[in-house]
């Protein structure tokens, strides 16, 4: 069973930062398309932001300047940068990876292996 495994979650102030990591298979991490997602409390889960195996990413419109996804390929692991968090962005985060190639836009069914999630909690 492919596993994907998120860390980095937390608790901070509103302006902190905090790094999500995702460690995922090296099959998985070099050939599939890999993103993040977060439900809040009583929502549906949303994309964050996504990253194609050549590098290039997209993001929600809400987050675009604020979070930094990437990918450290000597490690097989997936990285969120958040900065100056704020209150609406406490969700449990979730890395995920589809075969296809995506963006935040691609329908959360189209990916095929999904992390435990990790906690954000943002306080005022």
């Amino acid at each position: 069973q492919v596993q994907l495994a998120e860390s980095g979650g937390g608790s901070v102030q509103t302006g902190g930062s905090l790094r999500l990591s995702c460690a995922a298979p090296e099959p998985i991490y070099r050939r599939y398309c890999m993103g993040w997602f977060r439900q809040a409390p009583g929502q549906e889960r949303e994309g964050v932001a996504t990253i194609v195996s050549d590098g290039i990413a997209t993001y929600a419109d809400s987050m675009k300047g604020r979070f930094t996804i990437s990918k450290d390929n000597a490690k097989n692991t997936l990285y969120l940068q958040m900065n100056n968090l704020k209150p609406e962005d406490t969700a449990t985060y979730y890395c995920a990876a589809s075969a296809y190639v995506c963006s935040v836009l691609t329908p959360q069914s189209r990916f095929d292996y999904w992390g435990q999630g990790t906690q954000v909690t943002v306080s005022s």
